[in-house]
């Protein structure tokens, strides 16, 4: 077995006052030769949009994009005719393909919200854009890692092109379980949004990231209540 681990205070930060983001990996002024992406997931952005603020639209292209609010409305417009709200509990997918213009923008003019931005390198290029949605239901991810993303249509959550799989799950203190990877060739990053966990001898607090890989399995022991997300997705692509 294989890790990495970058705690929360080492992310690239950039506070532009309407936005207030953190990259866990390289992205716009932030560079670390060592923090480009893992495996095929390249961006994951956590992000804080102020009241009634947002990005203007704005072109896509190849990548798979993944947004996953965690507090408040999440504006969404895009070039295929898509006009959507997302909100905590909500899970969005954007296949960029062969090219597509978007933009996103805080609902509210009360209060912030926060989601995390996440880019995964596709299998495929220049597909047709696509995108979709579903809603998770609290008894879903209760004490249990549940799927949210795969690359089969007919599952559970959203779907992209790679051969990546993403489990999000809410857990109680003193929870333990076991997420067995679906290709063993695969890595997994684990992201801790809420409260402490240890993940495979780990000990890991809130925004923390974990990246695993030769190993068939992620443990998790649940230090406080937490909420976790795992991106399973390869290393070599």
């Amino acid at each position: 077995m294989k890790t990495v681990v970058h705690k929360a205070e080492t992310r690239g930060h950039a506070n532009h006052g309407w936005l207030d983001t953190h990259h866990t990996f390289s992205f716009a002024n932030y560079y670390n030769p060592e923090r480009v992406n893992f495996g095929a997931l390249r961006v994951l952005n956590d992000d804080a949009v102020a009241k009634g603020a947002g990005f203007s639209t704005h072109p896509h292209d190849n990548m798979e994009i993944i947004s996953i609010p965690l507090e408040g409305d999440l504006e969404h417009k895009d070039s295929m005719g898509n006009t959507t709200v997302i909100r905590e509990g909500d899970v969005q997918v954007m296949s960029a393909g062969s090219g597509v213009f978007h933009s996103e923008k805080n609902k509210n003019h009360d209060k912030e919200v926060k989601f995390l931005q996440i880019w995964v390198f596709p299998n495929k290029k220049n597909v047709e854009p696509r995108y979709d949605q579903i809603t998770l239901s609290d008894e879903e991810l209760s004490n249990s890692f549940y799927q949210i993303v795969s690359p089969n249509r007919d599952d559970s959550g959203v779907w992209l092109h790679q051969n990546a799989w993403f489990q999000l799950g809410r857990f109680e203190k003193g929870v333990e379980t076991t997420y067995k990877l679906k290709d063993k060739a695969n890595g997994v990053y684990a992201f801790v949004l809420e409260g402490e966990a240890t993940i495979n001898g780990q000990p890991l607090e809130t925004r923390d990231g974990m990246g695993i890989w030769e190993s068939d399995q992620v443990q998790l022991q649940a230090n406080t209540n937490t909420k976790v997300l795992l991106m399973e997705v390869p290393m070599t692509f």
